[in-house]
C-alpha cells in the first residue's frame, strides 16, 4: 500500500501571512492538530502546530483595551510560528516506511509533497490506525489464528496450501514477534475455525490464544 492511495487529500492550508486567530479557527472548525502551510503556488513550506497557535494568543487575563486587541490580532500572522523541520513523504511511499518515520520521531502526521514540494495531503496516525484494521481484515469477519512458526522457508506457503485444500479463503496474514518468537496472523472466511486448527495441529504447529500471553500482562 503506497502513501498517496490512503493519504487525506482534502486538508485546509494556510499561507504565513494568515492571521493567528484565523488559524486558530480553522483548527477549532476541524478539529485539526496541525496546519499545513503553503506559498502562493501551493507548495509546502512547513506546519503550525495547535499548541503553537493558542500560546499565540492573548491571554484572557490581558490588560489590553478591546481596541488594543483588534489592532494586535489584525496584525498577528503565522510567519514566526511556522515549523520547517517537519519531514515530508512523497505519494509513492510505502505507508509502513511513512509509519515508522512517525514513530521514530513520535509525529502524529506527515505531508505528502511531489517532486516540485507541491502539498498533495497528509498521513496521521488515524490513517495507519485504519489501515492496520484494513489489512488485517477485521471488517471482513471470519476467524483470526495464530501460530507459532519457526525460522524457515516455506512456512507461508506450507499453511496456505493446507488451508487452500480444505476450500477455505485466506482473508488477510500478518506476522510479528514476541519474545523472540515468530507468530502468524491468518484471518479465514469462516465462523468456525476447528478444522483448521485442527490441520495445524496436526501438522505440529503450536497455535496460541490469549491464554498463552496472560502473562505477559499480569
Amino acid at each position: 500500500m503506497y502513501v498517496g492511495l490512503k493519504m487525506i487529500s482534502n486538508v485546509p492550508t494556510v499561507t504565513a501571512q494568515t492571521l493567528v486567530m484565523e488559524a486558530d479557527k480553522i483548527m477549532e472548525k476541524d478539529h485539526l492538530w496541525m496546519l499545513m502551510v503553503v506559498d502562493d503556488q501551493g507548495r509546502y513550506v512547513g506546519a503550525v502546530r495547535k499548541e503553537d497557535v493558542r500560546s499565540a494568543l492573548p491571554s484572557p487575563v490581558t490588560t489590553l483595551s478591546r481596541h488594543e486587541l483588534n489592532y494586535l490580532m489584525s496584525k498577528l500572522t503565522l510567519e514566526k510560528l511556522i515549523l520547517k523541520n517537519v519531514p515530508t513523504v512523497p505519494p509513492q511511499m510505502e505507508i509502513e516506511e511513512a509509519a515508522k518515520i512517525m514513530y521514530d520521531l513520535d509525529l502524529a502526521g506527515l505531508p505528502v509533497v511531489d517532486s516540485k514540494n507541491n502539498l498533495l495531503g497528509f498521513i496521521n496516525r488515524n490513517v495507519m490506525l485504519a489501515v492496520l484494521v484494513e489489512e488485517m481484515g477485521l471488517e471482513q469477519g471470519g476467524s483470526r489464528i495464530v501460530f507459532e512458526v519457526e525460522e524457515r522457508t516455506g512456512v507461508i506457503a506450507e499453511v496456505s496450501g493446507l488451508i487452500a485444500a480444505m476450500n477455505v479463503s485466506i482473508i488477510s496474514t500478518a506476522t510479528f514477534y514476541t519474545n523472540g518468537k515468530r507468530m502468524v496472523v491468518i484471518r479465514v472466511q469462516m465462523d468456525d475455525p476447528g478444522p483448521v486448527l485442527k490441520a495445524l495441529l496436526e501438522r505440529g504447529y503450536h497455535v496460541v490464544g490469549p491464554c498463552d500471553f496472560a502473562k505477559e500482562w499480569c
